[in-house]
């Protein structure tokens, strides 16, 4: 290129900077047409001070919280009180313990078995009903009646009472038969009082209570320990005398007394979360189902109660659905922030109902930003005054990541709506698009003044 190339380049070039053909790319400035920019840099103080400005995030309708409830069944007979389920949010499960009650002594019932033991010269043969000469020791089962047989005696009621009872009952009628009274009672096998335990356990029990003291603990334990997989929402629910009771597994661990709650004859436990109200319903109709014994008409009303349910959570889906077609189409109000500059998805997003959102959610959930062209030490949140005395002013957040470390600020900086997430050019970037878009006027304009 000759001496007057180079000169008509030279005069090419400052021409168009005059007349600001050059490319233009956005800064973040202390001044902007009249606008206060104030500039903070972001450290661990400043989002606290960031972070201060209210905001309650807008909550999803109460149709998302709501359960399909539960109804009483029609023509079952007498059966025991419906449980109520709670109608609980995500973010907190209600405390509502059972009453401590200490269960007492075991009171026998029908399928108990009994060992008793005469004394020598007075064993009763349980076949032929003879004495013979030594001490012998049969096996009685409480029958359904809640009576055992002793042969040479009778028939004996000893269902609901305690061992003494049943031994003193027992003495009573030896006496009466003109048999020795010396003799000897002990429960070998216990059948009649049994609690029930499932859901997220290692394994649904049915374990029967003896003479030692159950607690809730060791129920879980024997049934194989907890397992659900969102701990964090996990309850320990417990139906007893018609009443639906809930221990949150927090509360459960951090409290002894709930650990060591007696377990009472004919308790149904369940461990489940809030998100699984189906299949506690399920549980507990089951153990409605066995309380009853099969009445008449009670499979006919519990399907119509399935039916009702059934409906109930048909139109709450139907609700849900509805609302999330209206969001889908932009019906429903939400907040947005907004991301521009060097992101590598400029667009707006939405935050989200019923919880906060950071920096690092927002830049990361929308596919960050090309460190080949985004400068990390220039990383803004502009945020617009709210208070109309300051006359629009606009507090830049100036996030400096240089320094990745100070990336881990970015989770803990809450976005507010209309906030503007900008990312500023790396300096090679502004100079390389200038050359992209200035060289081929440059070329056209060189050669028309050659020509």
């Amino acid at each position: 290129m000759n001496k007057f190339s180079l000169v008509s380049a030279a005069s090419v070039m400052l021409a168009l900077s005059s007349c600001g053909t050059f490319y233009v790319s956005s800064r973040v400035a202390d001044q902007s047409q009249g606008i206060d920019v104030r500039v903070i840099p972001i450290s661990a103080e400043t989002v606290l001070q960031a972070n201060r400005q209210a905001y309650a995030p807008r909550s999803l309708p109460d149709v998302f919280f709501m359960g399909a409830g539960n109804g009483a069944p029609r023509d079952a007979g007498a059966l025991p009180v419906t449980p109520t389920f709670p109608e609980l949010t995500p973010s907190r499960l209600e405390l509502r313990p059972p009453p401590a009650t200490e269960p007492g002594p075991y009171l026998l019932g029908s399928g108990d078995v009994l060992s008793l033991a005469l004394a020598s010269g007075q064993a009763v043969d349980p076949i032929s009903g003879s004495t013979e000469g030594q001490t012998a020791q049969q096996d009685i089962v409480v029958r359904d009646d809640g009576a055992v047989s002793i042969p040479q005696v009778g028939t004996v009621d000893v269902a609901g009472m305690s061992i003494d009872e049943a031994e003193a009952r027992i003495f009573e009628r030896l006496i009466d038969a003109g048999i020795d009274p010396n003799f000897g009672v002990q429960i070998t096998a216990f059948n009649s009082q049994r609690v029930s335990i499932g859901g997220a356990v290692g394994a649904n029990q049915v374990l029967a209570l003896t003479l030692s003291r159950l607690s809730l603990a060791q129920a879980i334990a024997q049934a194989g320990g907890i397992t659900a997989p969102d701990r964090e929402f996990a309850s320990i629910r417990i139906y007893r005398d018609g009443n639906l009771y809930q221990i949150p597994l927090s509360d459960f661990r951090a409290r002894a007394e709930f650990q060591q709650l007696a377990v009472l004859p004919g308790d149904a436990i369940y461990v489940d979360t809030i998100y699984d109200l189906d299949r506690a319903q399920s549980f507990y109709l089951s153990q409605i189902d066995i309380i009853t014994l099969r009445r008449t008409g009670r499979t006919a009303a519990l399907a119509e109660l399935a039916t009702e349910i059934g409906l109930r959570r048909a139109d709450l889906s139907e609700q849900r659905d509805l609302f999330a077609q209206r969001n889908t189409l932009g019906a429903e109000k939400r907040d947005y922030v907004y991301l521009g500059g060097e992101v590598n998805n400029p667009s707006r997003w939405p935050l989200p109902y019923g919880d906060q959102a950071s920096l690092a959610d927002v830049l990361y959930d929308s596919g960050g930003f090309d460190t080949a062209t985004g400068n990390p030490a220039q990383i803004y949140v502009l945020r617009a005054a709210t208070d109309p005395a300051a006359f629009g002013a606009v507090t830049a957040w100036h996030l400096n990541a240089r320094n990745a470390v100070n990336f881990t600020l970015a989770t803990k900086f809450e976005m507010r709506p209309n906030d503007i997430i900008f990312i500023e050019e790396q300096p090679i970037t502004t100079w390389n698009r200038t050359l992209q878009q200035s060289i081929p006027s440059l070329i056209t304009m060189t050669a028309g003044a050659g020509n």
